[in-house]
């Protein structure tokens, strides 16, 4: 028959195991049953530390685990994981015994849905919208014939492939600058405004830059929803045109770029001019060109002839004689202008000289007129006014002067 043992639970057993025991079995429970677990949940507490870990909280109305993304997985996201974001992780349970803590280590997250995506998008739209980012006044031409473009986007990706084939089958007189940059997962935002920053430092400078990336879901498109992007792309100093996804879709970064091309392919349309339409349109213009130029020289030769057949080339001689009998005509008009001008400038001179003449004291004194004077005073006198007996009087006749001496003053009461 099997014994029985009867343990006294009040006293503690000789071999109680230690608090790393427990703990190393708890950690080999969890670990073993929890290594891959689909997890869902809200973001709460992330931090970034600088070692580029990741630390964060997930939480429901009821419960709330603690997590973290090592800095090797961190790139690797599909999305950049935000507070306040709904998401899907998965990952393990690892216990970190040291603190007799348990966490989950994730290396995949996704967003739960689009919904939440698309709540967060609305709301960094209203935002920057607000500050006037998206505002039409600020896009600024995309020049017409580029020299140097600039092209951010992966390196390896299908987009870059079709942008550089339509380019070069419309133009090849432009240089083309790839800078390369992750466009897809958390960080990847950060990388492509990088690539901006780095396009617009180029020296020569480029014209114009390209951002550009094939199509996908809102979040394998969502680093060109960043904030960080969206502010690079409207702060460059070189115009933008942003080629992001297919046809339907639009990117907060479209909405900042200074033109939006529907696709990649689109955007290598509207950097560059056509070749064969502009070579064609030169073709064209040197054909008006020679016609102007024939036509020009059909004028001037027809107008050569008829110089040719004019009287100055078939009878110069009779042309100055006409010119010579011309001259003499105008001469003797003009002798005869002058001579009528000379007689009424004559007259004119003689009636004025009579009316002098009529004028002048002189002939005023030999009509019996005189002046008189004030000894002292040359002025004429034209009152008594001022006048007293013994004044010395000067009185200037036609033919002399006689001095006087002022005896008695008599007024005229009738002028009084």
């Amino acid at each position: 028959m099997p014994t029985t043992r009867v343990v006294d639970s009040r006293s503690p057993p000789a071999d109680a195991p230690s608090v790393a025991e427990v703990t190393a079995r708890i950690q080999e429970q969890l670990e073993g049953r929890f290594a891959d677990v689909w997890v869902t949940g809200e973001i709460s507490n992330l931090t970034r530390a600088s070692s580029g870990h990741v630390y964060l909280s997930l939480k429901d109305d009821s419960a709330l685990l603690r997590g973290v993304i090592w800095r090797t997985t961190v790139n690797q996201l599909a999305i950049e994981p935000s507070d306040g974001l709904e998401v899907v992780c998965h990952g393990r349970i690892e216990v970190y015994p040291p603190r007799g803590t348990y966490q989950l280590t994730i290396d995949r997250l996704h967003a739960l849905g689009t919904g939440a995506l698309e709540a967060q998008l609305r709301r960094l739209l209203a935002a920057l919208e607000a500050e006037g980012l998206f505002a039409q006044e600020r896009k600024r031409p995309i020049p017409a014939f580029p020299r140097r473009i600039a092209l951010v986007t992966s390196p390896g990706g299908a987009a870059i492939a079709d942008f550089l084939t339509t380019l070069f089958a419309r133009w090849r007189g432009a240089e083309v600058i790839v800078i390369p940059s992750r466009v897809q997962g958390a960080g990847a935002a950060d990388e492509l405004a990088a690539g901006l920053a780095a396009a617009a430092r180029l020296e020569p400078a480029v014209d114009v830059i390209a951002l550009i990336r094939g199509g996908g879901s809102l979040e394998d498109l969502w680093a060109f929803n960043e904030e960080v992007l969206v502010r690079a792309v409207a702060a460059s100093p070189i115009p933008v045109v942003s080629g992001v996804g297919h046809e339907i879709d639009v990117s907060l970064a479209d909405l900042a770029a200074d033109l939006r091309a529907l696709t990649p392919t689109d955007a290598a349309v509207k950097v560059s001019p056509d070749g064969r339409q502009l070579a064609a349109a030169v073709a064209t213009l040197g054909l008006r060109l020679q016609a102007g130029l024939g036509r020009r020289v059909d004028l001037a030769r027809e107008r050569v002839m008829q110089l040719a057949r004019s009287r100055i080339f078939a009878d110069p001689d009779r042309l100055i004689g006409d010119r010579r009998i011309l001259l003499d005509q105008h001469a003797l008009r003009l002798r005869r202008l002058g001579a009528a001008t000379v007689e009424r400038s004559r007259e004119r001179l003689a009636a004025a000289a009579g009316r002098l003449e009529a004028g002048s004291p002189l002939h005023l004194l030999a009509r019996g007129w005189s002046v008189t004077w004030k000894e002292g005073d040359p002025a004429a006198l034209r009152s008594v006014g001022g006048l007293a007996a013994g004044d010395v009087l000067i009185t200037q006749l036609a033919d002399g002067r006689v001095t006087s001496r002022l005896e008695r003053i008599m007024t005229d009461d009738i002028q009084r």
